[in-house]
């Protein structure tokens, strides 16, 4: 015959205390196992004697809980506890070689539109000599007052340009002089610049838009002296180049003529007035 285990014992003994079924320790019916103790003086005395060991345990009331129960936990476990901080995404920083290898890209990238550009106008020309003829009639009559149109490619080049050297003398114009990192992302975008601006100047006649070709000049001399300047550019270095910007104006005509070139792609003229940009 087999007898009932402990657990089976324990099981039985909570589950007549609750007189219910599911009760603590109760799993389900135990009509069998009551048969089983009717019929088994073993099981019998081992449960009888369960039962007055369980009996004589006294029952423990938990203790009851605040209203703040809750509170009083979670401040004792809180200081444990490690603090998560939503990590921001940013941007890769490039090194300074990553960004000077991009800005000899953009100027290898310009020139190369540039020279698309001129031999485009070439070609286009060369094939539509009436209608050339036809927009420049004092050229077809071999006037000599006013040069050629550039072509629309160049006007867009030259308005990027612009554009870029004006967000870099606004960098300049607020730099902090008393931060030692603000130097070297503005000598790397310099050297950029520096080379974009000579290809500019050398596709812009004087005489055609001396506003522009003095521009270019003047943030040449700018942009040739932050470019070279040896080590870091510091705070006297930066106060210096501040200095000649605002003496020159530099970022008012900067301005103007991005402006000026806006206006001209906007408009779709082959030919703006006013300069050649």
């Amino acid at each position: 015959m087999k007898h009932l285990t402990d657990e089976e014992l324990v099981d039985l003994y909570y589950g007549e205390r609750t007189e219910e079924p599911g009760g603590p320790g109760h799993s389900g019916d135990r009509s069998d196992e009551r048969q089983h103790i009717a019929s088994c003086v073993d099981c019998r005395d081992a449960f009888a004697a369960l039962k007055r060991d369980l009996d004589a345990v006294p029952e423990i009331e938990p203790p009851a809980q605040a209203a703040d129960y809750g509170q009083v936990v979670w401040q004792s476990i809180a200081p444990q506890l490690t603090r998560y901080e939503p990590r921001r995404f940013e941007w890769p920083r490039l090194s300074a070689g990553m960004r000077l290898g991009v800005g000899l890209g953009f100027a290898a990238a310009c020139a190369l539109l540039v020279a698309g550009g001129f031999f485009a106008g070439s070609l286009w020309e060369s094939k539509h000599p009436q209608q050339v003829a036809a927009r420049n009639p004092s050229t077809a009559a071999g006037s000599n007052t006013g040069a050629q149109a550039q072509p629309r490619v160049v006007v867009v080049v030259l308005s990027d340009h612009l554009d870029r050297s004006e967000r870099f003398l606004v960098e300049l114009k607020h730099a902090d002089l008393d931060n030692s990192g603000t130097g070297t992302p503005l000598r790397d975008e310099a050297r950029s610049l520096l080379a974009a601006n000579r290809l500019c100047r050398k596709n812009v006649a004087p005489d055609d838009d001396p506003a522009l070709s003095t521009a270019l000049d003047h943030l040449d001399r700018l942009l040739a002296e932050a470019a070279n300047s040896p080590g870091r550019l510091n705070g006297a270095a930066l106060a210096r180049l501040q200095e000649e910007m605002n003496g020159d104006g530099l970022l008012f005509e900067v301005r103007v003529l991005r402006s000026r070139s806006t206006d001209q792609i906007s408009a779709g003229s082959d030919r703006p007035q006013g300069g050649t940009i």
